[in-house]
């Protein structure tokens, strides 16, 4: 019986991938196996030893400790693509409502109702404050061709935008996902002076962060709307309010808003909302259930974001799991382990990511807790599981 302890709300269409006969799920487990998080930060938790994945129902996992993880052999999983249509949505009313003031719009015409003024009188000469230029027509830059940036491309050559996509690491499943219209680019500077929009969509680390800072921004058109539904840390905040004062950027949508931020005229701030919808939520929390389960109870990994992809079809009586330091000799000595003891291999996997690998060793005995133990004690192994 495995135990998941959850530390959001989490979707029910998620928990019920996880078959009551085989997993308990509680929000007041103090030793679990699995956790599955939207939100929680949980840098400042600690960890019971038992505790072999996590599972973040969304993107990002700033919020979750990967180095700590690491070092426990603790697995990490996010859903990417889960939430892609409901970001891609929020990136066209973005633009949007950078380009025409809608909301300001909405607002003046309640003002003008809550100051007794008959608002049908009004409207066509008050509305030439409110607007902006359309879509059609403008060029959109696309910093990240993942699971939503590859949506907000084919959306926006449908509203009839010429769109270029910056993606040095682009997949062939991504290209070829890719309307035909769509200009593929590994130079940033190619989407800083041709666009009239820009939307960020890549990962927050300490390689991306303040990927939009004032030298970026110098490049650009003038009057370039900038879209950031990503994380906040992507777009440095100083250089974001230089450019608005100085109109050089006209408008400045964020999902991440900060005081510093909303005291600047021609920002718009939401309360990230970019994967507020039940669908969104139920997608992200069912693929982080299904991504936690099949690790759990087959040792496949999914769309880890510390660990190498890893599946192999089961064979043999028993499949044992060791996550281990990416160093020379180590497979050898685990296969030596194996062979020493008399076992026979039916299949095996390795993958490596960076400096973490994973081993994936199918047998055609059972394995003891002594033979566990051995291969635990080798130099650079981090954990091991047998799954019998």
């Amino acid at each position: 019986m495995y135990r998941i302890k959850t530390m959001n709300k989490i979707a029910a269409a998620g928990l019920n991938q996880l078959p009551k006969e085989r997993y308990q799920i509680s929000d007041e487990f103090e030793q679990y196996e699995g956790a599955i998080v939207r939100s929680a930060k949980l840098h400042g938790m600690d960890f019971p030893p038992e505790l072999l994945a996590v599972a973040r129902a969304g993107a990002g996992t700033n919020n979750i400790p990967i180095d700590r993880c690491n070092k426990a052999g603790v697995v990490v999983f996010n859903t990417p693509g889960a939430n892609a249509n409901a970001v891609k949505e929020l990136v066209i009313a973005s633009m949007l409502y950078s380009s025409r003031d809608i909301m300001g719009g909405a607002d003046w015409v309640k003002e003008q109702v809550a100051a007794g003024v008959d608002v049908t009188t009004v409207v066509e000469k008050g509305k030439a404050a409110f607007a902006g230029p359309e879509l059609a027509g403008k060029t959109l830059g696309i910093i990240g061709l993942g699971a939503i940036g590859a949506k907000v491309a084919n959306a926006c050559i449908a509203l009839g935008m010429k769109v270029i996509g910056y993606d040095p690491f682009l997949s062939v499943d991504a290209a070829l996902g890719l309307d035909i219209h769509v200009k593929h680019t590994t130079d940033l500077d190619v989407i800083y002076r041709n666009s009239d929009y820009i939307t960020i969509h890549i990962p927050y680390n300490k390689e991306t962060a303040n990927t939009i800072d004032a030298e970026a921004i110098s490049k650009m058109k003038g009057g370039v709307r900038l879209i950031n539904l990503a994380r906040g840390g992507l777009v440095n905040n100083d250089a974001i309010i230089a450019g608005l004062e100085s109109g050089h950027v006209a408008k400045y949508v964020t999902d991440f808003p900060d005081n510093q931020l909303m005291a600047c005229k021609n920002v718009i701030g939401t309360p990230h909302l970019g994967a507020s919808t039940p669908e969104s939520e139920e997608n992200c929390a069912i693929m982080a259930a299904q991504q936690l389960k099949d690790y759990l109870e087959n040792g496949i990994i999914i769309n880890s974001v510390n660990m190498p992809q890893v599946t192999l079809a089961r064979s043999g009586l028993c499949r044992v799991c060791v996550i281990h330091r990416n160093v020379p000799t180590i497979l050898t000595a685990i296969m030596s382990s194996f062979s020493a003891a008399g076992m026979n291999i039916e299949n095996m996997v390795n993958k490596s990511r960076k400096e973490m690998a994973y081993t994936v060793v199918d047998l055609d005995t059972r394995v003891s807790e002594s033979m566990v133990n051995t291969i635990a004690s080798l130099p650079n192994v981090i954990r091991v599981r047998a799954l019998q």
